[in-house]
């Protein structure tokens, strides 16, 4: 194989109550990315990046920075040439440097014969988003490695467990066009929690587990609720309430923040109902003075892909 056309999609992490241990894939966003054999042992040379003002040094982009580990543990005897084409703007809260990590890891393993496991290659896709986010977080790569929905049981030893996704769960994404660092998301987090918003949130990551397992949609709804995280980014959000008031106020099952924000999103059951609740998200932003763009997608259960060999 000489070249590789991947797709990594788009992720929404925490997914309201399970901050920095779940995370699910979309199916209708997400980056492309070419990668191209060469003959220069080990090395990774970006040759374009469209979409986004990232950097071309390979040691300071998550995307090579990954394939240059990879190379390198694996004691490759070939070089890469990437392309990347971003399709939505980094600082999203929708997974931008994790797509590109793992779609890097997922590419180089194809290149590799396959020599890495599905957790290898979420370990070295975190690699990527240490560098690109200050924190070897492992929800939204693990997101887009394994796809669908996912919950990170452990950290230490790293642990993936994918959790099922009903057919008719869809997502609707309102992306305000601001940028938002995860870092600067993670230093508003309070350093301590009382024990009982601690058990609520725990009970609620439970909830919403069980009725993914069980497409119990009020289960699910009664379960998307975030009392430790939520209140502190959401200040950082224009209008974040009455857009979550509007789209369950729609009919959606639940809604939050995706990430770190800005984005927020709103899950559905059934196609029909996520476009309702993109038109009542729509309603609440238009004449804001603030650009956005909204996405309905299904979840993306197979996550990173080949998209041309």
């Amino acid at each position: 194989m000489e070249q590789l056309q991947i797709f990594s999609p788009a992720t929404v992490a925490n997914v309201s109550c399970g901050f920095d241990a779940m995370g699910f894939a979309l199916d209708q966003l997400g980056d492309e990315m070419t990668f191209r054999k060469t003959s220069e042992k080990g090395t990774v040379v970006i040759t374009k990046i469209e979409g986004a003002k990232l950097p071309y040094d390979a040691q300071k982009n998550a995307a090579s920075f990954v394939a240059l580990k990879m190379l390198e543990d694996a004691q490759a005897d070939f070089g890469l040439e990437l392309e990347i084409v971003k399709k939505y703007k980094p600082g999203s809260g929708l997974g931008s440097s994790a797509a590109s990590s793992a779609g890097s890891a997922y590419a180089v393993n194809q290149f590799l014969n396959g020599t890495y496991t599905t957790l290898e290659l979420v370990k070295f896709a975190m690699l990527g988003e240490e560098l690109a986010c200050g924190s070897p977080i492992a929800d939204n790569v693990s997101a887009a490695v394994y796809g669908g929905f996912v919950l990170i049981r452990s950290y230490d030893p790293l642990e993936i467990v994918s959790i099922p996704t009903p057919d008719d769960l869809y997502v609707t994404v309102l992306h305000p066009q601001i940028e938002l660092k995860t870092e600067d998301g993670r230093n508003v987090l309070p350093k301590k929690i009382p024990l009982k918003d601690a058990v609520k949130q725990w009970s609620n990551v439970g909830g919403l587990i069980s009725g993914l397992y069980t497409s119990d949609y009020g289960l699910m709804g009664r379960s998307l609720e975030d009392i430790i995280v939520e209140p502190a980014r959401k200040l950082f959000i224009p209008h974040f309430d009455a857009v979550k008031e509007a789209a369950i106020a729609s009919g959606a099952v639940g809604a939050g923040i995706s990430g770190s924000g800005p984005s927020i999103f709103a899950l559905s059951k059934g196609k029909d109902q996520a476009q309702k609740t993109a038109h009542f998200m729509d309603e609440v932003y238009k004449n804001k003075g603030i650009e956005y763009n909204i996405y309905v997608s299904s979840i993306g259960k197979q996550g990173t892909r080949i998209i041309q060999p």
